[in-house]
């Protein structure tokens, strides 16, 4: 099973010690779960954790921000993306986590805005909230 997350659970999860999105960042980390990256994802990741909202991560440093960024681009999946799936969604920095799903054959994306990714089950991936998707432990 292939798995896109979405920022806000990467978000999530850092923020807590427990629960389903920091079972999954953990998992991510751990290299025990098969979760796919791209470039704009993984900037899309530095851009909150950094620059957008550096105040969401108060007690990660600069540098453990990047170390932490470092372990998803070496465990992630990166499959060659091509953008045929645009504009796809109502929100269009949502296009690429489709776009990374196709082209990574992922089964699922992960996300806490499951109302942003109306029509994806149309294409075979579904969109499953981190507390629904840590239920089924199988994959983590």
């Amino acid at each position: 099973m292939r798995v896109v997350i979405d920022t806000n659970v990467v978000i999530a999860g850092l923020r807590a010690k427990r629960g389903a999105s920091f079972e999954i960042v953990s998992s991510m980390l751990q290299n025990r779960l098969d979760f796919l990256i791209s470039v704009p994802l993984l900037l899309e990741y530095e851009e909150v954790m950094k620059r957008t909202a550096p105040d969401l991560l108060p007690h990660f440093t600069l540098a453990e921000k990047d170390v932490f960024l470092n372990g998803l681009a070496r465990f992630g999946l990166r499959p060659k993306i091509f953008y045929l799936w645009r504009p796809f969604l109502r929100d269009p920095d949502d296009d690429m986590l489709v776009e990374l799903a196709v082209a990574g054959s992922a089964t699922h994306i992960v996300t806490s805005n499951t109302g942003d990714f109306d029509g994806v089950d149309h294409i075979g991936i579904a969109v499953t909230t981190p507390q629904d998707f840590y239920r089924n432990k199988s994959h983590l």
